[in-house]
């Protein structure tokens, strides 16, 4: 019965493989174009809650890839025996096979991003962008080499009239010039030089900028020294931060803002706690780099699958400037407000006396770069990083509920990482 049902999938598999193939390339060129404007920091803002419904319509489709996959798969073994001494082809199908089942596979880890666990995540994230780093040449060069035009010989050629058209005056050709056609270039040529250079001048630079940037050993080094904010005095670093307490922090930070990154120095920079406290409180730079801190080592997970482990945080912890503000028992959240004018998000009370939730102003013995939220953010080492909110200038107590920028886009409001600490 296998056998038969086998045979009857497999009838007519010419066809079957020329569907297979076009239904992959529509799929895998929404997967490459919807994967590319989920991480573009510039599409973020303008998608806005679009955002997330790409999001799931990536995952979608993503899914869906399964399907031709499956069905190649019980075509395989007779497209194999076709290719017998076709070692080229037999090393593309292999190579596409690979591509396809890694780029699901590294797709489901993070779109169980919860159930995998940050590291896990994390892995899967790197081998999702660089199998599109590598798929996305492989497929353009693939389109280009199965252009009609390029095997049609009389598109890239010259008739007798036209090439006698374009010599000298007194300069024709001999009589006994062939009348074919005579191609310009090699179709093999074209597409060397086309392709090749196309793909190195569009893609390379942008593929080495990634890879440079996912080789760096440390999580902000190469931020600091393109810091835009000119904020004095710095802050002194207490000795567990410099030297880092964590040893410096492992992984990579990847900059997503909503606006463009705002920067700050002494005469526009200030920070508040006000709302339903008892004193509004409110510092100048000055003042609020002379207050008491601590250090605290803790890993930071994004909710879009990267993490950085290992961070040492410099800061405030925010249950000290609740205490000092005072709560009034009408106080039920606790909303933070960044310097860019338009990013908030909230905790409750409960969360926000976390042990470590911190007004954090040093990473790894340094001043926060603006490109990482810099000179103040939040840190939520429990949560995922959509609840830390960059360039923190504005805390305020407010009672009932508050959905922050995310949320209202579709994002949980509790952004809990696995096996958080809820206390």
């Amino acid at each position: 019965m296998k056998t038969t049902w086998l045979s009857r999938i497999r009838k007519g598999y010419g066809k079957k493989l020329t569907s297979i193939h076009a239904w992959n390339a529509w799929i895998v060129l929404f997967l490459s174009l919807s994967g590319l404007l989920l991480v573009g920091g510039f599409w973020r803002e303008i998608l806005g809650a679009g955002r997330v419904w790409l999001k799931w319509a990536h995952i979608g489709v993503g899914i869906v890839l399964l399907i031709p996959v499956v069905y190649y798969l019980l075509l395989a073994a007779k497209h194999w025996k076709r290719l017998k001494g076709r070692t080229g082809q037999k090393a593309n199908v292999v190579f596409v096979l690979f591509l396809l089942l890694g780029w699901l596979v590294s797709g489901i880890v993070l779109w169980q991003f919860r159930l995998a666990g940050p590291r896990a995540a994390n892995a899967a994230l790197f081998i999702h962008d660089l199998l599109t780093w590598i798929g996305l040449p492989v497929m353009i060069y693939h389109s280009i080499t199965r252009t009609k035009w390029l095997k049609e010989p009389q598109r890239r050629a010259l008739s007798v009239e036209a090439a006698n058209s374009h010599r000298p005056a007194g300069d024709k050709a001999p009589a006994a010039l062939p009348e074919a056609p005579q191609p310009l270039y090699t179709r093999r040529g074209f597409i060397k030089a086309a392709a090749g250079t196309g793909l190195a001048l569009t893609l390379g630079p942008t593929f080495l900028s990634w890879l440079n940037k996912t080789m760096q050993s440390t999580g902000s080094t190469g931020f600091v020294a393109s810091n835009a904010n000119a904020l004095v005095p710095e802050p002194v670093p207490l000795p567990d931060s410099s030297p880092p307490l964590g040893g410096g922090a492992q992984g990579n930070f990847r900059v997503y803002t909503v606006t463009d990154i705002p920067t700050f120095d002494n005469s526009n920079w200030s920070f508040t706690v006000d709302g339903l406290v008892d004193q509004k409180l409110e510092w100048s730079w000055e003042e609020f780099v002379a207050m008491n801190r601590e250090v605290q080592v803790s890993d930071f997970h994004c909710v879009t699958g990267w993490s950085v482990y290992q961070n040492t945080w410099e800061g405030i912890p925010l249950s000290k400037l609740l205490d000092l503000a005072g709560v009034q028992s009408k106080a039920q959240t606790v909303k933070f407000y960044s310097g860019d004018g338009v990013y908030t998000d909230s905790l409750t009370m409960e969360q926000a006396r976390m042990d470590d939730v911190m007004v954090a102003v040093l990473h790894d013995g340094k001043p926060i770069p603006s490109q990482l939220g810099g000179p103040v953010r939040l840190v939520t080492p429990q949560m995922y990083a959509y609840k830390s909110v960059k360039w923190l200038n504005r805390i305020e107590l407010i009672e009932g509920d508050y959905s922050g920028y995310w949320e209202v886009r579709g994002y949980d409001k509790d952004a809990w990482i696995p096996d958080a600490k809820k206390s």
